[in-house]
């Protein structure tokens, strides 16, 4: 593990998470409090913002603790911000899939993203415990993320459907829904019964879809460093820049067809560094280079190869 002083330090934690409410309240109490539907400039304003954001705070890493931690956070947010993009795939097919009007896009995503800050929180801390308890259990992060890089690449198609969710049928069991998505609320109140809307249905879909790519993600970043407030603050930054990232990049993502390829070769080149940490380290520097290697590589495939359907 890597001990850094002060990173763990009680302050430290609770004064990054009193930031990121303030960031959150400032989102949806005053930039975001009219539901509007993003534009591509509005969206790509927002990404430049918060990319600049964890730029800064990996500068501020670099001032208080050196080098080898900055380097750290820069390829644990570049990994998470890579693997968001697959996720950003299956959010415009949900959306797709409910119906979901444009101006009520932003507010679901804000409260799916913020649910997914905390329930990541418990897996990155959960996971370094583990680690460190029974350390053997490296092994089996490692080799997960290599079947699951596998399966990525043989199967490049995203396909979910919601209607095999296991808690979305219970949600569906169990109260009461509106035909309507009644104004953007999550819940309204009719004859006296409280009723849950579609709103809140995309909600609970988000949340478990967040949940399963968690568990591709955290491992991943895992294998760069043992340290929970590098890893816990990468994925905060990423996830956080998720949204905007969705909104800029949601006409264009079908263009990125070899972009799967290059994730599954990050996962498997992740999952290989955790089974290989006992016989060889690979220095921080070396994958943050290969990450982003690969990363720029399938994009400038996706471009250059774009494929019939975007010919």
């Amino acid at each position: 593990m890597v001990h850094i002083a002060g990173v763990n330090d009680i302050v430290m934690w609770i004064g990054f998470i009193v930031l990121i409410i303030i960031f959150l309240v400032l989102d949806l109490g005053l930039f975001n409090k009219k539901p509007h539907a993003v534009k591509v400039r509005e969206a790509l304003l927002w990404s430049a913002v918060w990319i600049a954001l964890a730029l800064g705070f990996c500068a501020l890493i670099h001032h208080w603790w050196g080098r080898k931690p900055a380097l750290e956070f820069l390829t644990g947010y570049l990994i998470e911000e890579s693997l968001s993009v697959d996720n950003l795939f299956v959010f415009l097919l949900l959306f797709s899939y409910f119906a979901v009007p444009s101006i009520y896009q932003h507010k679901v995503l804000f409260w799916g993203i913020l649910g997914a800050l905390v329930m990541r929180l418990a897996f990155i801390l959960a996971g370094v415990e583990l680690i460190h308890r029974l350390h053997w259990i490296i092994y089996i992060f490692g080799a997960f993320l290599v079947v699951t890089a596998v399966r990525m690449a043989l199967r490049p198609d995203n396909k979910v459907d919601p209607e095999k969710n296991p808690v979305l049928r219970l949600v569906r069991r169990v109260l009461p829904i509106t035909k309507s998505y009644e104004k953007g609320s999550f819940f309204v109140r009719m004859d006296g019964r409280i009723l849950a809307t579609p709103l809140f249905i995309v909600l609970v879909t988000l949340e478990t879809t967040d949940l399963l790519f968690a568990v591709d993600s955290i491992p991943a970043v895992l294998s760069i460093t043992l340290d929970p407030f590098i890893v816990f603050t990468s994925n905060v930054f990423a996830i956080l820049g998720l949204r905007s990232l969705f909104f800029a990049l949601a006409a264009i993502m079908s263009k990125f067809r070899h972009l799967r390829y290059g994730l599954a070769v990050v996962l498997g080149f992740t999952g290989a560094k955790m089974l290989l940490a006992r016989v060889f380290t690979i220095p921080v520097a070396a994958a943050l280079g290969v990450v982003a290697g690969v990363l720029a590589l399938s994009v400038i495939a996706s471009l250059i190869w774009p494929g019939k359907q975007e010919s």
